[in-house]
């Protein structure tokens, strides 16, 4: 029996896979997409989505908590867990509406369920179907990365796969990883009510020095503990989670494993399919070419920063490249980054230390200054944070980094620029609306600009001229 054909079959359903299958659709490509779990990915159902809901509800337990600061006197807020999981159901189910199988069926794909592998380069079970391609996407994400933790197995935990479903507030929680998913929960339930503790060396380790340094103090302000070290072996006693590391233990009733995520290449048949891979995932070339010519790879699967919105765009580009002439790139300098704390940790391009070791000394223009200079900030009581630009000797903007309560909105207009190469002078020159954060990045793009321009010989001209015509 003939097996059905398709033009281009995506496997994955999360980000990645959701914008590839639709933007194929449009090209006219007979399309389908494969999924084994739940249409969405971690994104819509154990990620942003919830994680970003969470937020939402710590964020107004803490400003009811505090609001005497401002005038305004409310009673202790007291939260219930039930409701707040359900909350977080709620905008799950909301956000997942426009993509049921039902829904994505009336874009003109068809939607396959179940376990998928490759029986070779162009054949695909799933389920107990099989289909060929012509050509083919994967991008299957990433599962939590589980450490080697002597007595992990013996004990409870909790990694971002269920702990939007808990319908309890620990009195302790415990948090080994201090990335973004382990700050962002850690800080939820701090604010939620619970007593907190973070075992990790460094806190957002992958940002600025002084991003890690502001963010560990806010964290302490906040009621947030600290065990700097690693953690060297767990257990469990009298129904209590005690976490050892070399310089202390701590125990609480509730453990959160939050130390990074490995892309999902297990059970794919990948080796059928000629396709190259390994534990940090699988082999792709600039273009997301695999090692089989006809197959593309996108999203986490392939290792490397893992953000639902650069799989979006990568899964773009790989339908773009596997089904028009010519090739785009699969990767981007002008890639922004979010950590959802409050504040909000925003950071793009080359951070003060990769810049450095990129360019010679003098091809350089840092500058950086406290967010309190921005009115927008001072009016919302958001005083701990920072703007940070690198720029060349040239104007071009190479990184950047925001902490605030809005660096995640400032950051885009940086990105921007980046993306189309705009000059310091240029975002100095943008009128911006007042009072904004966005204010901030002209202001310290001026700054620059301005000091640029004054130095050197520039400056010796300019001088000149304004003694000529004054």
């Amino acid at each position: 029996m003939k097996l059905p054909e398709y033009d281009f079959a995506v496997i994955g359903a999360g980000a990645s896979g959701l914008i590839a299958a639709d933007f194929a659709v449009q090209l006219g490509a007979k399309t389908v997409l494969l999924e084994k779990g739940l249409i969405g990915g971690d994104c819509t159902w154990t990620g942003c989505v919830p994680s970003k809901s969470l937020i939402k509800v710590a964020t107004v337990a803490h400003h009811a908590r505090v609001a005497s600061r401002y005038g305004v006197h409310a009673s202790a807020p007291t939260v219930n867990m039930p409701e707040v999981r359900e909350y977080l159901r709620a905008t799950i189910q909301q956000i997942y509406e426009p993509t049921t199988p039902e829904a994505l069926s009336n874009k003109g794909m068809d939607v396959l369920l179940g376990d998928t592998r490759f029986l070779d380069p162009h054949t695909l079970e799933v389920g107990t179907k099989r289909i060929r391609a012509k050509k083919l996407l994967i991008n299957t994400g990433a599962e939590p990365r589980i450490p080697a933790l002597p007595g992990l197995t013996e004990v409870p935990f909790s990694t971002y796969k269920q702990i939007f479903d808990n319908d309890r507030l620990p009195q302790r929680m415990l948090v080994i990883g201090g990335g973004p998913i382990g700050c962002e929960i850690a800080q939820a339930y701090r604010r939620l009510g619970a007593e907190v503790t973070v075992i990790a060396e460094r806190l957002l380790s992958s940002e600025e020095p002084e991003v890690s340094e502001l963010i560990s103090r806010i964290f302490e302000q906040e009621g947030v503990e600290r065990v700097v070290a690693r953690a060297e072996s767990v257990h469990k006693k009298d129904g209590m989670i005690t976490v050892e590391t070399r310089v202390g233990n701590a125990t609480a009733d509730l453990l959160l494993i939050a130390t990074g995520r490995a892309p999902l290449v297990r059970n794919l048949g990948l080796e059928a399919a000629k396709v190259s891979y390994s534990e940090r995932g699988i082999q792709v070339n600039d273009h997301l070419q695999t090692t089989a010519s006809h197959i593309y790879a996108a999203g986490d699967v392939i290792g490397g920063p893992q953000y639902s919105h650069l799989a979006g765009w990568q899964g773009f580009q790989a339908v773009r490249n596997a089904l028009l002439p010519g090739n785009n790139a699969g990767t981007s300098d002008a890639l922004p980054r979010i950590v959802f704390t409050a504040p909000e940790v925003a950071q793009i391009g080359l951070t003060e230390r990769a810049a450095r070791e990129k360019f010679k000394p003098g091809e350089l223009e840092i500058m950086s200054f406290d967010i309190g200079k921005v009115d927008r900030a001072v009016n919302e009581d958001d005083r701990l944070g920072l703007l940070k630009i690198i720029a060349r000797g040239n104007g071009i903007i190479v990184g950047a980094s925001i902490v605030g309560e809005r660096a995640g909105e400032a950051i885009t207009e940086i990105a921007i620029a980046m993306r189309n190469k705009l000059k310091l002078s240029d975002l100095a020159a943008t009128i911006h609306p007042y009072p904004t954060y966005s204010t901030g990045v002209q202001l310290l793009a001026t700054k620059m600009a301005v000091e640029s321009a004054f130095s050197g010989t520039s400056g010796k001209i300019i001088r000149g001229l304004f003694a000529m015509w004054r």
